[in-house]
């Protein structure tokens, strides 16, 4: 596999058009990031976006007595580091590799110097497609909050499952109950009691610190809806490239923010 077919795993690089991808490939820098590899803490400041191919980063929050909740995941759906063009320069959680594996990364320079290529509108090629994909980041993360809340630890569990393997081009994942309660923000007891539920209901196998999927339509029937209304969302904003197109053709410049916001509240007439 070429670089250039490694990078275009990522959703993001695969949806820019021909011309803005190949300013930004030659800078793009491949990194391995291991299972539990800190990138950014909370207050850092940002040097990288980072696009991962196939691995999962983290967003957690972390409070000041040590306790953690997840409050969003990306991996080749997207990208780390959305506070770079939207006016901050900090990163404002913790983000940690949650499954192993590559990313492509980019200099704040070179990502802000193709954003204002356009003069920061957000018709630009690149700039319509973050904002599209932040807007779909924010839904992730309003609907983890909702479900952390109000769902059961077993359909937390599901949703977080079926959100990691729609990441990951496998079935299985390595990842111990401990670091799954961290990431939903529970007690290991309760992760414990929720995986024996859906291992007894053939759903998951769970062995030594691997997890792997056994029915995925089981998950899909059990799951609240809150990984729908996520999945609805990405699908809905960030459709996949046509395979006789390429590049992000689904949206043309004329599609805006407004349009997003609108479309989101059931005003947007087609």
């Amino acid at each position: 596999m070429t670089s250039q077919d490694a990078n275009r795993q990522n959703l993001l690089l695969n949806l820019l058009p021909a011309a803005v991808y190949e300013r930004l490939a030659p800078h793009l820098e491949e990194v391995a990031l291991p299972l539990g590899e800190v990138i950014y803490e909370s207050s850092d400041i940002l040097s990288h976006a980072y696009f991962p191919t196939t691995n999962i980063v983290s967003l957690l929050y972390v409070l000041e007595n040590g306790a953690s909740a997840e409050i969003a995941v990306v991996g080749n759906d997207g990208m780390l580091g959305v506070a770079l063009f939207m006016g901050g320069e900090t990163m404002p959680n913790r983000a940690v590799v949650q499954s192993a594996g590559h990313s492509y990364r980019l200099r704040k320079h070179l990502l802000l110097k193709e954003f204002d290529r356009s003069g920061g509108r957000r018709t630009g090629a690149l700039n319509n497609l973050l904002l599209r994909y932040s807007q779909a980041l924010i839904t992730q993360m309003a609907q983890t909050a909702v479900c952390n809340r109000h769902h059961s630890v077993d359909q937390q569990l599901c949703r977080w499952l079926l959100l990691s393997l729609d990441r990951l081009s496998s079935n299985e994942l390595a990842m111990t109950q401990e670091l799954i309660a961290n990431m939903l923000g529970v007690r290991r007891e309760g992760v414990t009691e929720a995986a024996i539920k859906l291992q007894k209901a053939g759903l998951i196998h769970y062995c030594r610190g691997r997890i792997t999927v056994l029915d995925r339509p089981g998950l899909e029937a059990r799951v609240c809806e809150c990984y729908r209304v996520v999945k609805m969302e990405f699908d809905r904003l960030l459709p996949p490239p046509h395979p006789d197109t390429g590049g992000d053709r689904a949206h043309s410049d004329s599609f805006h923010v407004t349009d997003i916001f609108l479309a989101t509240q059931g005003y947007l007439i087609k």
